[in-house]
Order: C-alpha cells, then sequence, then structure tokens
C-alpha cells in the first residue's frame, strides 16, 4: 500500500468537507454533536481559512491513488510569547486504522513543518492520547512535555 500525504488543492474543498463529515461523526462519540434537521453535521468552521491563509493553514489529504484514507490540518499558531504549530485536525477513516499509515503521516507532518508544536486532545479522547503519546515519544525520543489544561492534554515538542 503505497500512502501519500498529499496538498489539498482549493478545487478539493468539497471532498475535505464531505471527509470532516465522517471526522466529525468519529469525534462525536467524545463531544456533544448531533446531526442537523438534514441529517449533517454542521459544518467545520473556517475550513475554507485553510486556503485563504496559506502562511498559517496548511491542509492535507491522505492518498493511496486517487482514493482518499483521510485528512490532516495543520495551523502555525502567532502567540505573544512564542510561534508554534499545532495539529488541528487529523483523520484517518476507520478501515485504514492500525496499519501504520497514522504514524507515517504523522512523521511526513513533522518533517514539513520544523520548529515548535503543541499536540491537544481532548482528556475524554483516550485512544488520541494514547496515538499521539505514543508517536511523539518515538519520534522526540521522549524530548516533550505534557500538560493538562481546561479539559484538553497536550504535548509540547520542537523539531
Amino acid at each position: 500500500m503505497k500512502v501519500t500525504l498529499t496538498k489539498a488543492s482549493r478545487e478539493n474543498i468539497g471532498v475535505m468537507e464531505n471527509l470532516m463529515q465522517f471526522y466529525i461523526y468519529d469525534f462525536s462519540e467524545f463531544v456533544d454533536l448531533d446531526v442537523n434537521k438534514d441529517g449533517l453535521f454542521e459544518p467545520y468552521a473556517g475550513i475554507r481559512d485553510y486556503w485563504d491563509n496559506e502562511n498559517e493553514r496548511f491542509p492535507y489529504f491522505i492518498k493511496e491513488g486517487e482514493r482518499f484514507l483521510g485528512f490532516v490540518l495543520v495551523r502555525y499558531i502567532m502567540a505573544s510569547e512564542r510561534n508554534y504549530f499545532s495539529m488541528a485536525e487529523f483523520f484517518i477513516m476507520r478501515k485504514y486504522r492500525r496499519k501504520g499509515i497514522g504514524r507515517s503521516m504523522a512523521e511526513q507532518v513533522f518533517q514539513l513543518h520544523k520548529g515548535q508544536w503543541e499536540i491537544y486532545q481532548k482528556e475524554s479522547n483516550k485512544p488520541a492520547q494514547v496515538f499521539w503519546r505514543n508517536i511523539i515519544t518515538d519520534y522526540t525520543e521522549g524530548q516533550f512535555k505534557e500538560r493538562v489544561e481546561y479539559g484538553k492534554r497536550i504535548q509540547e515538542f520542537e523539531i
């Protein structure tokens, strides 16, 4: 299986919005989200910003050939105390999980965006915590800080 991380073009915003429905569905296990009267989740706020702010937002698809397996949304946060990258959203469709794709794609994203990082997970999302802690521990050889604030677990590291 040859899986690639591909910059998402503006022409594929609709594909991103469609995949986002599956992501939100999965995420609804950990937060209070329901479908609207049309049977859809509300659109992801700010999704189009990923194509309008190219120095601060980075949208990627995870693909095998022409088949979409998931997506990654990275943000560059410019704060008064420091600037850093944040993994805004990371999604792989269920049938492709537990095959090493997530680890490989996360490592590729880290290689593309060198610098300070913060990765957040909801305290209720234990699977995400395990996934990110394992990847970050291996990738940084244990050189990261972890903290909990406002119901989120956060790993900080630099690459």
